[in-house]
Order: C-alpha cells, then sequence, then structure tokens
C-alpha cells in the first residue's frame, strides 16, 4: 500500500536529511506522476532538489509536465545540461506543449527536434492558438474513419486500438473535414455490411480550435460524450477534447480565479524566494493602500462629527464589514455566471432586481438587529436610527455593486475575479462611511 502524501512530507521536512533520499524514493515509486509532482512541490527547496536529483530518468519528464510553472523552474534550473537530450529522448507534442513557458528557448528548440513528423506538425498545429484556446490542448490519438465506412471497419478499428476516453468514431469526408460520430455501443450487434452514416449520433457538439478552453471544456462535460471534436475554421478534424483534459482546464481556470481574487498568481511556489513572492504581492498591496487612503479621506471629511460623536467611530466597522460581506457575495455569484456564459445582457437586469430585493430584505433585517444593539449599547435612539439606515443603505448599495462592477470590468476585457474585490471594497466602505457619518451628521449634532 502507497505511504500516504501527508506522511511523507512529514518524513521529508521533520528528518530534514538532503544526502539519503533512497527510503522516500522507495516510499513514491508507487505512487503516480501526479502525486510525486505534489510531493516535490510540497518540500522546501533543498530537499526537493535532493529527490529530484535522485528520481529515476524515465519518471523526470512526466513529473515535470504536472507540476506547476514555478515549480518547476527551479527543477528545470537544476537540472544538467546532458541530461536533456535523454529526458526528452519520448516526448510529445502535448508534452512539450505543457512545458514550453517554462522551458528556455534552447531547450524548447532541442526537444522540438526529438518529435517525429507527425508530432512536430502537432506541435505547429497548438502554437497557432493561444493558450486559452483550446485547439492549443488537444488530443491527437482518435478513432477516425472515411465517411463510406461500415460496421466491419469500425470493428476492425477498435481491435486493434481503443484510445483513453475515445467513446465515438469520427467519420471525415476526402479533404480531412468532420462529418459527424458514431458511438462504439452502436457498432455491437449491427450487421457488419451497415455503413457507419446510418448510426451516426445527430446531437453531438463541435468546437472550434478558437473557442475558449474553459467554454469548451464545459461544453465537454455537459455532452454526454467522453470526448468531443475539435475543428479548424476550414472544418478540418484537428483532434478532440477528452474529459480528463477538460477537467484539468477547469480545475485551472477556477483555481486561477481563487488565487487572482488575492492577487496572486496559482503558478506560484509555496517556497519561492522570498524576495520573489514579497515582490510579487507587493503590487497588489500597493492597490489595496491607495483605495484605503481613499476611504480614509471620506472619514475625515467627516472629522467633526467624529470629534463630537465618539460613538460613530466605535460602530464604523460594523457598517464597512456588512457592507464588504454583503457585495461579496453577490460579487462570487456574478463572477462564477459570468466565467459559465450564464451572465449578459439579456439577463443582467433581472439579476439586477433579484439581488437588490435579496439586499433589501438582508438589509432591513441586519438594519433592525444593529440598530437595536446599538441602541442598548449607547442608550441613544438617534444612534440606533443612524446605524440602522447606514446599514440598509449600504447592504443595498453592495448589491448593486456586486452585480455591476464584474459586469462593466468583464465588458472593460479585465479579469473581475483579480479586480472585482478591491473595487467593491473601496466602493462599499466609501458609501457605508459616508451615509453613516453624513446621517450622523445631520441627526446628532
Amino acid at each position: 500500500m502507497a505511504e500516504p502524501l501527508p506522511d511523507l512530507i512529514q518524513e521529508i521536512v521533520s528528518e530534514n536529511n538532503t544526502e539519503d533520499t533512497s527510503a522516500v524514493l522507495d516510499a513514491i515509486a508507487s505512487h503516480d506522476d501526479v502525486a510525486v509532482a505534489t510531493l516535490l512541490e510540497s518540500v522546501p527547496v533543498d530537499p526537493r532538489l535532493s529527490l529530484w536529483q535522485d528520481l529515476p530518468s524515465e519518471r523526470k519528464l512526466d513529473v515535470l509536465v504536472e507540476m506547476r510553472s514555478d515549480p518547476r523552474e527551479i527543477l528545470i534550473d537544476a537540472t544538467e545540461e546532458h541530461e536533456w537530450s535523454a529526458l526528452f529522448s519520448d516526448i510529445e507534442a502535448e508534452e512539450l506543449l505543457e512545458l514550453m513557458d517554462s522551458l528556455p528557448n534552447r531547450l524548447v528548440d532541442l526537444a522540438y527536434a526529438e518529435l517525429d513528423a507527425q508530432q512536430q506538425l502537432f506541435f505547429r498545429e497548438a502554437t497557432q492558438y493561444n493558450d486559452d484556446q483550446v485547439g492549443h490542448w488537444l488530443i491527437h490519438d482518435l478513432l477516425v474513419l472515411p465517411l463510406n465506412a461500415k460496421v466491419r471497419d469500425g470493428l476492425r478499428l477498435i481491435r486493434r486500438n481503443v484510445p483513453m476516453h475515445c467513446d465515438t468514431i469520427f467519420l471525415v469526408n476526402r479533404s480531412g473535414q468532420f462529418s459527424a460520430a458514431v458511438k462504439l455501443t452502436r457498432l455491437f450487434g449491427a450487421p457488419e455490411h451497415v455503413p457507419l452514416v446510418e448510426l451516426i449520433e445527430d446531437n453531438i457538439s463541435v468546437l472550434k480550435g478558437s473557442d475558449e478552453s474553459t467554454n469548451a471544456s464545459l461544453q465537454v462535460q455537459r455532452s454526454g460524450f467522453a470526448a468531443l471534436p475539435v475543428v479548424d475554421e476550414n472544418n478540418k478534424l484537428l483532434g478532440r477534447l477528452d474529459i480528463t483534459s477538460a477537467g484539468e482546464l477547469i480545475n485551472e481556470f477556477y483555481e486561477r480565479q481563487v488565487m487572482a481574487t488575492a492577487g496572486m498568481d496559482e503558478d506560484e511556489d509555496l517556497f519561492s524566494p522570498v524576495a520573489k513572492s514579497a515582490r510579487n504581492r507587493a503590487v497588489w498591496l500597493g492597490i489595496n493602500l491607495l483605495t484605503a487612503f481613499l476611504a480614509s479621506w471620506f472619514i475625515g471629511l467627516f472629522e467633526a462629527t467624529l470629534q463630537q460623536v465618539v460613538a460613530l467611530a466605535v460602530l464604523m466597522p460594523v457598517v464597512a464589514s456588512m457592507g464588504g460581506i454583503a457585495g461579496s457575495q453577490t460579487l462570487t455569484l456574478i463572477v462564477r455566471g459570468l466565467a459559465l456564459g450564464q451572465v449578459t445582457n439579456a439577463n443582467v437586469r433581472a439579476l439586477m432586481i433579484k439581488e437588490l430585493k435579496v439586499g433589501g430584505v438582508n438589509g432591513v433585517i441586519w438594519a433592525v438587529v444593529i440598530g437595536i444593539v446599538a441602541y442598548f449599547w449607547f442608550t441613544d435612539v438617534l444612534i440606533g436610527v443612524v446605524i440602522c439606515l447606514a446599514i440598509l443603505f449600504n447592504i443595498v448599495a453592495a448589491a448593486i455593486a456586486g452585480v455591476f462592477v464584474p459586469v462593466i470590468l468583464d465588458k472593460l476585457k479585465i479579469d473581475p475575479a483579480l479586480s472585482g474585490s478591491v473595487i467593491l471594497t473601496t466602493v462599499t466602505d466609501i458609501v457605508g462611511f459616508v451615509a453613516f457619518l453624513g446621517l450622523g451628521t445631520l441627526l446628532l449634532l
């Protein structure tokens, strides 16, 4: 039984022994490449390099493919020049596409030279598409027959080999253009002389190489097929996108979204150098500082009010917190909808009405609760009224901002997951403080 990864990480880190890695290497021999990649990413740089040097050469390329860019680049830099020819001896186009952004140009050229003519063609075709387009991530191992093929031809084909996640035979015309697909299960029991075109699937979706990879992956997941065909602008069959690749692309997309909310890169190494991590995060901290100063400037406009009514200063964090949480809930919902293609110009108005109703209901409930608490806390009815109205106004404003901020950013081609939370927090802070302190000035002074 394979030793669990957490136990291996504990063993490596607690012993801090970079000299003898034989026991760990024996333990990870039964783990797959994804698990080994995860293990290497999970330990500090010194033991990581030691394990990498002693890892069997035949596994190194596959492990590199499964790693994130930052930790992968550390291992690439530590690999001796003479090792690369052996590592690239069996490389395929799909692996080189995964690695090319991490490899220096000289190594990309070396790896490309190791590809056979067919794989080089696949590589050139894939690099015509951006890495956010499905044409960049194709599987070329597929079942293809001419349009005039019969059941006997299909049975003969699948006896030789059925690639993983391949449940259909793609039919192409003489120009190599995709025409139809036949499920493998339709072949069994059908007379051998029957043309395959009589067994085709009517509802299979066809992806374009230029389609956005996340949306294409979602189509695969919802299609009911193990893979969907991908064609170029002339309908020529390029390859397929299977369920495994689709799942990986979607997982990467959501990981990128989660990391982007903190202004970070999904490829960042857990143990990247302090200077690099600090530099990457400093920009986002600076942006947040500017928005914080903006909110502070608005607070400064009510300095006289705060000096006379100290209770307002005590209650200010409550206003900011309630608006921020309410806004982030709406923002998260809309960002997800945008990512899945569910939010469009047609339904934004309906979404706004719905979120305003939700904000109104929650605003009334929590405004009353907080107003009552403030009244008993400070024994002042007007303070309870002020914070009650401010909370209601800020939660409603947060609902409006939560819908419009990500929609506007998306139209401007700015990632709403990256910038939305900062803008939303600034809006709710400013609206909340101005409403709270403004009402306080009017009613309490």
